[in-house]
């Protein structure tokens, strides 16, 4: 029997490369609204998120804050400054009867009041109030232990305060009013932390895929 032929020996046959087709070169490219939606989204997804990350970082900052809350004393002669926003304070006052505002949240049983202090119109107290002790039954507490922001940096969950005020007819907050969120410790925002690094998460996946989709088709 023949041996078969050295492969080694055979002449290796190098393909032609095709010539591109004039007409098909004429063709306009095709049209790719998925590609155009997905970079789209992308974007959008960036810009949302990042914009959430941002309302957050009040939050986020003031979580990771330690030590005891600063004393103020009587909140009635207190003109905040700077260096107090966004910062763990305590302090006694009487708030107003007549000017507060009650609201609600979203999944949740108990309801805020939102009231200035008696004597300092520039310094506003949320409260919360227990389910089911709303009405004549509530007094308000004197002595309160929270965040304290400028009310015009409250962010997502407390910028529109000083407009219910104004949607509830008593008034309106003056201009460079401060809000004291009681009951909202450092420990009691770390939720915030994980929020923004998720967000922070969103915008980077979204970036990464505008780069690849960007680089495949550059």
């Amino acid at each position: 029997m023949p041996s078969p032929p050295d492969t080694a020996e055979l002449p290796l046959e190098v393909p032609q490369a095709a010539e591109p087709d004039p007409e098909l070169m004429a063709l306009p490219e095709p049209r790719r609204p998925g590609r155009r939606l997905t970079l789209a989204t992308l974007g959008l997804t960036i810009v949302v998120s990042l914009g959430m990350a941002y309302g957050l970082r009040g939050e986020a900052k003031y979580a990771l804050a330690s030590g005891s809350p600063a004393q103020l004393g009587n909140l009635a002669e207190l003109t905040p400054r700077v260096e107090l926003g966004n910062t763990w304070v305590q302090g006694e006052a009487l708030l107003s009867s007549t000017r507060a505002v009650r609201y609600e949240r979203p999944l949740e049983a108990d309801t805020y009041r939102l009231a200035p202090v008696a004597g300092n119109e520039k310094l506003w107290v949320q409260v919360r109030v227990p389910s089911g002790l709303e009405g004549p039954r509530f007094v308000p507490p004197t002595s309160f232990v929270g965040r304290l922001i400028p009310l015009d940096s409250g962010g997502l969950r407390y910028g529109a305060l000083a407009d219910a005020v104004t949607d509830a007819g008593i008034g309106s907050v003056p201009p460079g009013a401060w809000l004291l969120v009681d009951g909202e410790a450092p420990a009691t925002t770390r939720w915030s932390l994980g929020l923004v690094a998720l967000f922070l998460g969103f915008a980077g996946f979204g970036a990464f895929g505008l780069a690849r989709l960007l680089g495949k088709h550059a």
